[in-house]
């Protein structure tokens, strides 16, 4: 974790007006307590309304708001473009999702900045994208791969050949052209890449187990260049 996000945090931690230890913030994020003496003691410096002392605990007295988040041009710049591609070729939901985070970010940036997101010159042109049925489909895999839950799918590949397949999905990849799905396959007793657009109905199924020899790490440790299923 970023120092910048742990002080972040602290000052959370800190809003719920109760008595909190460094001994508890140490273990909630996982750093030394004194860390977590060094930290405080930056934001009591910085303004934040901390009282306190080591070994008692703190409180951060109500009434304070952190301060609204800033961002670099740069960090505009990867903003917009993320949400622009989501937008153009993300499933239904994502995209809804993406439009309602541009305007999110329009909100709090001040004009300056506003006008650099206006200008941002990378744009993701939509007659690319999958068709709505390959979108919506793209939501119900990844709330299936949220959810650990097994999908079920009639299945086509390169060369015509239609199997049904039941798998544990992973994680859905993008390769500039197409949506693929990485998975456990349970037909196959390995890992499988199958293209979103190929995919016929899918039909969600029981959760599964988490098991590290079926896990996505594990994917990316075995499957190198490997062919999609």
């Amino acid at each position: 974790m970023r120092r910048a996000d742990r002080l972040f945090q602290i000052v959370q931690y800190l809003r719920g007006g109760r008595l909190t230890t460094a001994r508890s913030l140490a273990q909630r994020l996982e750093v030394s307590e004194r860390t977590i003496y060094r930290d405080i003691a930056d934001l009591i410096g910085s303004g934040v309304p901390i009282e306190g002392e080591a070994g008692v605990g703190y409180i951060m007295r109500a009434g304070y708001d952190v301060p609204p988040l800033m961002f670099t041009q740069a960090e505009v710049t990867a903003l917009v473009a993320g949400a622009r591609m989501a937008r153009a070729w993300g499933g239904l939901e994502m995209a809804r999702a993406a439009e309602e985070a541009l305007v999110k970010i329009e909100a709090v940036l001040p004009q300056s900045l506003k006008d650099r997101a206006a200008r941002v010159p990378i744009e993701a042109m939509d007659f690319l994208s999958a068709d709505p049925v390959d979108r919506a489909r793209l939501d119900q895999l990844e709330h299936a791969a949220h959810a650990r839950l097994r999908v079920r799918f009639p299945y086509e590949d390169e060369g015509g050949r239609a199997t049904t397949r039941t798998v544990r999905p992973l994680a859905l990849l993008y390769w500039g052209k197409v949506w693929t799905l990485a998975s456990w396959c349970e037909l196959r007793q390995d890992f499988r890449m199958f293209r979103v657009d190929r995919m016929g109905e899918v039909s969600e199924g029981d959760v599964f187990p988490l098991e590290a020899d079926k896990n996505l790490k594990t994917f990316y440790d075995c499957h190198r260049g490997r062919p999609l299923a």
